[in-house]
């Protein structure tokens, strides 16, 4: 300010202070820096080499200031930030892109990252900061997580809508012993379900083929290679299409529900905040009935 006004007087009035208070800062910061600032020789005080060098650094760190300044108002604001989000191959296809969207019509300029790992892993990354947030398929024991429902889920059985099962009301897990499976090659909750129910009708569950991702389960189904059971949500789509049927199995019937965690006591992010805003709208859960007035809606 001593430089911009050209005298040390006028300078303390613009900051506010006196003129001797003014003159003992300038000092201090000769002392600090170890060498003169001004040239007292001349009326107007006249910055030295060394006080140069100062001058033009102070501007650069007054101008970080600012940027800072303006930088932190707009994560306020949502108008940058990023949100990390963990989730299975399932929940990324067929969850997150309805809350993503959802999130990105409030806070477009926001970087959303996601991050698909197998749920058993979900909980780590949480609490190792990896990611924000994990959509799993149970809820972690962990004392230092804190989790919410988001979602109920029931397991299906699909098939080609041209398959002689697939104008049943209803079939029988023993009805299965006969037919050709395809599963995930990751062990779930839901195939051990499947897995058991058939046992306990002393049926056999013919798995013929292991495949990667539930897409690819879906596209051998219509292909007619053979029958499975996935998440509803995974082929809500299809189902509404036509393009793949569902039956209800009597005695089997298992609903799964997704679970939303992140680390007890976190202190959010802005953009966090405003992710968990719009999980915590979605995490009223669908009931048993309203799946399977959804199936029979579907088969009708």
């Amino acid at each position: 300010m001593v430089v911009e006004q050209g005298s040390f007087s006028k300078a303390a009035v613009r900051v506010y202070r006196t003129q001797p208070a003014v003159s003992i800062a300038i000092r201090r910061l000769e002392e600090e820096i170890g060498a003169p600032l001004f040239d007292r020789s001349q009326r107007t005080p006249t910055l030295t080499d060394a006080g140069q060098l100062v001058y033009d650094y102070a501007q650069r760190i007054l101008a970080l200031r600012d940027q800072a300044q303006n930088v932190v108002s707009e994560l306020r604001s949502l108008q940058r930030g990023r949100v990390r989000i963990g989730a299975n191959e399932s929940t990324s296809l067929y969850l997150l892109p309805q809350l993503i969207l959802e999130y990105r019509e409030q806070h477009p300029n926001v970087k959303v990252e996601i991050y698909r790992h197998v749920s058993e892993v979900l909980p780590r990354e949480v609490l190792d900061r990896n990611v924000d947030f994990a959509i799993l398929a149970f809820e972690p024991e962990d004392k230092d997580l804190e989790s919410f429902p988001i979602l109920e889920d029931q397991l299906v059985l699909i098939l080609n809508p041209d398959h002689p099962l697939a104008k049943r009301e209803s079939i029988t897990i023993r009805e299965l012993g006969n037919e050709v499976f395809l599963a995930h090659n990751v062990k779930t909750g839901s195939r051990l379900k499947v897995t058991e129910a058939f046992a306990e009708n002393h049926t056999p569950l013919n798995i013929t083929l292991e495949l990667a991702t539930v897409e690819t389960i879906k596209r051998f189904v219509q292909l007619k290679i053979g029958l499975a059971f996935v998440p509803h949500m995974c082929v809500a789509e299809e189902l509404s299409r036509g393009t793949l049927a569902t039956v209800p199995v009597q005695g089997l019937t298992y609903f799964r529900t997704l679970w939303v965690t992140h680390r007890r006591h976190m202190t959010f992010s802005h953009a966090a905040k405003g992710f968990l805003e719009v999980l915590e709208q979605h995490s009223t859960m669908v009931s048993p009935g309203k799946v399977q007035n959804n199936i029979a809606s579907v088969r009708k």
